[in-house]
């Protein structure tokens, strides 16, 4: 079981107001609340920095050798092209 750990933070009044709105909107403590949205919040920032990291990968540039493979694909397909009667 973990450990709870209680903190304190300072928010503006009309926020504070609506946080226990929807809290007892959706029947449950401001505190479970809390734990929710930061909860969401730091899945969210995860996700970005994994996605971040995907597109790093992905944009890599090509080495010299796959330039050379590259080039010679397109050569290739130029020259399927030109001999198609189509």
């Amino acid at each position: 079981m973990s450990t709870s750990v209680k903190t304190a933070i300072s928010l503006q009044k009309t926020l504070f107001q609506r946080i226990n709105e929807l809290a007892k909107e959706l029947g449950i403590s401001r505190s479970r609340l809390f734990v929710m949205a930061i909860e969401d919040f730091i899945k969210k920032i995860e996700n970005k920095k994994m996605l971040s990291k995907i597109n790093t990968a992905y944009s890599d540039h090509l080495d010299v050798e796959d330039k050379k493979n590259a080039q010679a694909m397109r050569n290739k397909q130029k020259q399927l092209l030109e001999q198609d009667p189509w």
